[in-house]
């Protein structure tokens, strides 16, 4: 289906579905500054021939969605002011996503910030949540997936400039925290940023997206009261959230699943979706069986 846009809680979102809309609802939201696109065509083509009905979705301040107002500052966020929304925020997004689309509930994966908004979804709104798969992602724990600081540069650097200048940011910045056992599709990362430049780029908004971030609460407390089958998947050399954030993320969740992928970094490598796709597929045939 073309993408539609949807006016959820007072904000434009803009989303996409893949599959028979039979099939079993599976809400797939994306990290940092990351647009629906970066779940890849094929790989949601490979969830839906597993009888998924694939509903991906640009977050607030990214991609096609509603560009938000309010302060981007990375100052700010280091020293904890207020942000202009919050997690909270971005997940009852999620929520009235499925809201609009007649979804009670729904298998939900997220990377990164969208785990961290899929986690926040299933705290807030459990009934619409069966399942959950929390890829390179955290708990809010301070102490635990932490970044390295190599890598801060390449993502909070000066904006490129251009269409060209924006591809090539985008392969550096992929280079330095994506993943080192696992081949670089170099082509299929340029056709990947090229797409991302012509949805929009919203620098402010992922400034906005990272105070988001900042100023969330530790959620383990309440990721232990989750009572709903639940897979984390990290890479050991994920450079950018730290694998003990992972971890971290399984030990809260009552009787998760944790795969820990050796040369896996802060990406999904074509070489990863084999063990994503098994993944969510064996964590939703859970929920079957406690039925």
């Amino acid at each position: 289906m073309a993408e539609q846009n949807a006016d959820i809680n007072g904000v434009r979102i803009c989303y996409e579905t893949i599959g028979d809309p039979i099939g079993q609802p599976l809400l797939m939201v994306m990290g940092l500054s990351g647009p629906m696109i970066w779940w890849d065509d094929e790989l949601c083509g490979l969830l839906a021939d597993r009888g998924f009905y694939v509903i991906r979705f640009d977050n607030r301040d990214c991609g096609r969605s509603q560009a938000m107002t309010g302060r981007a500052s990375l100052i700010g966020s280091l020293l904890r002011q207020p942000p202009p929304y919050s997690l909270n925020d971005m997940a009852d997004d999620a929520a009235g996503l499925l809201d609009h689309l007649g979804v009670e509930s729904a298998h939900v994966t997220g990377v990164s910030l969208g785990g961290m908004i899929a986690q926040t979804l299933a705290i807030r709104h459990p009934a619409k949540v069966r399942s959950l798969v929390s890829v390179m992602s955290t708990t809010g724990n301070k102490f635990v997936g932490w970044p390295n600081p190599r890598v801060l540069p390449y993502l909070l650097g000066k904006a490129p400039a251009g269409r060209d200048g924006y591809i090539e940011a985008s392969l550096a910045t992929f280079r330095v925290i994506g993943s080192p056992g696992f081949t670089l599709d170099e082509d299929r990362m340029r056709v990947r940023a090229a797409r991302t430049f012509d949805r929009g780029i919203n620098r402010a908004g992922t400034l906005r997206q990272l105070e988001a971030i900042n100023a969330a609460a530790d959620r383990t407390s309440r990721l232990r009261r989750l009572r709903i089958p639940a897979l984390v998947i990290h890479g050991k050399s994920d450079p950018l959230v730290h694998v003990s954030g992972g971890k971290a993320t399984a030990r809260a969740i009552p009787d998760a699943e944790l795969i820990l992928v050796p040369g896996m970094g802060h990406d999904l490598p074509r070489g990863v979706w084999p063990t994503l796709v098994d993944g969510i597929d064996r964590t939703a045939q859970r929920v079957s069986s406690r039925t």
